[in-house]
């Protein structure tokens, strides 16, 4: 339930007034649980106002008691790590063609190619997110996905071409990325919830469940057919 209000203050932990004769809209949270009756705010409030004012969260009680603001450091941890993936992303529209070429599997090879025109979407779509939240979309490096890819470009030149073996190299190195994308969105999902920005949650939460159904993917092509393959290949 979300309500409206104008000619309304909003003080913060200090007691100074940041906020007046604005209109905003406010949705009434209510404790879903044990763990969350344990938060400060829920203890204190029972049941307190959410407030969205320009991508910060503030909590009115439903006592009048003095509002408490989001801790800012979370919203900057959320960025950051946007930034991050947003890398991610970026770079494995460039590393993706390459585990394509090197598939011999013609299954495999399409799943790649599906999901790098998926990861072009991821691309696109965290940009809007970027564009929600007022910020120019910005990438920082993400040293664990530039390990992963590094790690998949040996396994490939370790590997004969055209042999089963390399398919299944080229699978599980694309499915430790696909595990650490899972979990970078699924960890981005729950912050933009707790933060308030729940129309990005929802664009997350479509990417995780993309990325989800890729890794699946990979791990059907491996179990019924390219594991198989690999194993009766001999050594020379």
């Amino acid at each position: 339930m979300y309500l409206f209000f104008r000619n309304h203050y909003i003080w913060n932990k200090d007691s100074k007034i940041i906020l007046s004769n604005e209109l905003f809209s406010c949705r009434i949270f209510y404790p879903k649980s044990k763990e969350e009756m344990m938060y400060p705010r829920c203890k204190k409030y029972g049941m307190f106002l959410q407030v969205k004012l320009y991508n910060k969260i503030f909590f009115m009680g439903t006592n009048q008691q003095h509002a408490t603001v989001s801790d800012s450091r979370l919203e900057e941890f959320f960025t950051d790590e946007l930034k991050d993936i947003y890398w991610a992303e970026k770079h494995l529209v460039e590393t993706l063609p390459k585990m394509k070429e090197a598939s011999s599997s013609f299954q495999l090879k399409n799943a790649i190619g599906d999901h790098l025109e998926q990861t072009k979407e991821h691309v696109s779509r965290l940009e809007r997110v970027f564009d929600m939240l007022g910020q120019e979309a910005e990438a920082k490096k993400c040293d664990a996905i530039e390990g992963i890819t590094d790690e998949g470009e040996d396994i490939i030149e370790d590997t004969e071409d055209g042999t089963a073996t390399r398919d299944v190299g080229v699978i599980m190195a694309g499915q430790k990325v696909e595990h650490y994308e899972i979990a970078t969105y699924g960890g981005l999902v729950q912050l933009a919830k707790t933060l308030g920005h729940d129309d990005i949650a929802q664009l997350l939460a479509t990417t995780l469940q993309e990325e989800k159904k890729a890794d699946e993917m990979l791990t059907s092509i491996a179990e019924k057919n390219v594991n198989y393959e690999a194993m009766e290949e001999h050594k020379r």
